[in-house]
């Protein structure tokens, strides 16, 4: 129950004419009996909260970005109307700050016995669920003096999956990798291991790829063509240590890395190769496997929703093992980690050919492109201090990218723009040089 701020004005204008004319109790009590007893009224006709019922409907799923809307039915089981003021209460992350006032607070009537819906629309800022708070419902009386007031659940969540903002790079990588398959007419063909058909040599053709036997039943020269391995396993490991938590630009690194992972996840499925996943620090965090290609990209964008960095070292050795029992054949394994050098050095590099000894390892890193804007300021002894300072760390990340590529390891180390389309470009390179 409460007083509303029409009930406080009507005592403020009342005090007015008690204070002139007729200053004392008999006055106050005068003017403020006749308000308590309206107020009273006004609560008794106010439609009572807790026989409310409430349900929901709506969205349970929206990609980071993007809006959903979720609908609440207020059903009024009272011989009176309800005229209400409703808040519907979310985590602060589910609107744009500054917007979550008039997003979640809504006017409404409902009739005796009959129901209302109203729409609350998020937008949320970040990934994971978003589970709805408590519906806060105030009751007006007619004349508007005091209200009822009361709480009910109404259990709901929101699922806000990554945004794959890298999609649109999706139809160019798919071209390319048409191409590779000989489905589309081009100069030029990547190798394979898989044998695709004959055709007739010519000029310019690898002679290694001539077939003799076929040669010699025919009146031309024949060659070999070969296709892209297909059927292969890629396993995309994520690293949600504390290095994953770092800012570029406006967010983490580790969303920068899913947004590559998913481009990656479908352009290998597309391929024909099987792509699993697996995220770790000191645990796994996520792990999908055995995914069908129809099913991997919604079960990968699922397992990613509610992945956060964990302020934590990351667990080399554990990540190694992991991944090795994960990967029970020979498979393309792409880390997407950091390129500093202490976590390179001390944890990745010890176990590094426990990796490269079984499969083919790719080492994805995202880049931050303000150490490329320091690099060439100028001017002040600030921004010189801020060039040495950026070419040093430049420096360390080729060192450690070197050290990487002597065990035989792919590496890509690009900025969060760059990053998906770079990964994509290295795993369709892998499979034109036949090295998955």
């Amino acid at each position: 129950m409460a007083f509303t701020g029409r009930a406080a004005l009507l005592a403020a204008v009342g005090s007015l004419p008690v204070g002139i004319w007729d200053p004392g109790w008999s006055g106050i009590l005068a003017v403020n009996g006749t308000l308590a007893a309206a107020c009273a009224c006004d609560w008794a006709l106010a439609a009572p909260v807790r026989r409310l019922g409430l349900t929901r409907s709506g969205d349970t799923s929206v990609r980071l970005g993007e809006s959903a809307d979720v609908t609440l039915t207020v059903t009024n089981p009272s011989r009176r109307p309800l005229r209400a003021r409703v808040r519907d209460a979310w985590p602060p992350s589910s609107w744009q700050p500054g917007t979550e006032t008039a997003a979640s607070r809504h006017d409404l009537t409902v009739p005796p016995g009959e129901r209302r819906r109203v729409t609350t629309r998020l937008r949320p800022t970040r990934r994971g669920d978003r589970t709805a708070d408590r519906v806060t419902i105030r009751s007006y009386g007619p004349l508007g003096l005091f209200t009822r007031q009361g709480t009910h659940r109404a259990p709901w969540t929101v699922r806000v999956l990554p945004p794959f903002t890298s999609r649109k790079h999706l139809p160019s990588k798919l071209a390319r990798l048409r191409e590779l398959d000989g489905r589309t007419s081009v100069l030029t063909r990547g190798d394979g291991t898989e044998f695709d058909s004959l055709r007739e040599y010519v000029p310019g053709d690898d002679t290694r790829s001539i077939d003799w036997r076929a040669t010699a039943r025919h009146t031309s020269v024949a060659v070999r063509t070969w296709r892209p391995e297909r059927d292969r396993h890629v396993l995309v490991v994520l690293d949600t240590g504390r290095t994953s938590a770092g800012r570029v630009g406006d967010v983490p690194r580790l969303d920068a890395a899913l947004d590559a992972a998913l481009l990656l996840a479908a352009l290998a499925a597309r391929a024909g190769d099987r792509v699993d996943l697996l995220a770790y620090d000191r645990r796994v965090r996520a792990l999908v496997q055995g995914r069908s290609a129809r099913d991997v990209l919604p079960s990968l964008v699922d397992a990613m929703a509610g992945l956060e960095p964990e302020l934590v070292e990351t667990d080399a050795r554990g990540l190694t093992s992991t991944a090795l029992r994960t990967a029970a054949r020979r498979s393309l394994i792409v880390l997407l980690t950091t390129l500093d050098a202490a976590p390179v050095e001390v944890g990745l590099l010890p176990v590094l050919p426990q990796l490269v000894q079984r499969h083919t390892v790719l080492v994805a890193a995202v880049a931050d492109p303000y150490v490329d804007r320091m690099a060439t300021a100028r001017g002040t002894v600030d921004a010189v201090y801020e060039a040495a300072a950026a070419a040093r760390a430049t420096a360390e990340r080729d060192r450690t990218a070197e050290q990487l590529r002597q065990h035989g390891v792919t590496v890509v180390d690009e900025t969060p723009e760059n990053l998906a389309p770079a990964l994509a470009d290295a795993y369709l390179a892998l499979k034109a040089a036949g090295r998955l």
